[in-house]
């Protein structure tokens, strides 16, 4: 399932870049909208998707929906993307082993 949405990924006119520097600086583009945001987590709606960002201190220091670009600054711990539709799926497969 994980190959089948990369090559879907792969394969989509959607860009996005992802520039990490020593973990303390971010820099994303195909920033659609901010969800929500704390000092410990970011999230945000990108072009592949919802993308969780996590660590200490972090703050958004330049968020321009007109190109779509957004820079966090704080310690970096962990980014990865989310996909509502697959959590169903995986739930659905748990259970389904679970009540065969």
């Amino acid at each position: 399932m994980i190959s089948e949405q990369y090559n879907n990924f792969q394969n989509s006119d959607k860009l996005q870049n992802i520039v990490l520097e020593n973990r303390k600086k971010l820099t994303i583009t195909g920033v659609i909208d901010v969800l929500s945001f704390d000092d410990q987590i970011i999230i945000l709606n990108t072009e592949l998707g919802m993308l969780s960002i996590k660590g200490n201190n972090l703050k958004i220091n330049k968020l321009s929906i007109d190109s779509s670009e957004a820079k966090v600054d704080g310690e970096i711990c962990s980014i990865s993307y989310s996909d509502k539709h697959n959590r169903k799926d995986e739930a659905k497969g748990i259970f389904e082993k679970i009540f065969k």
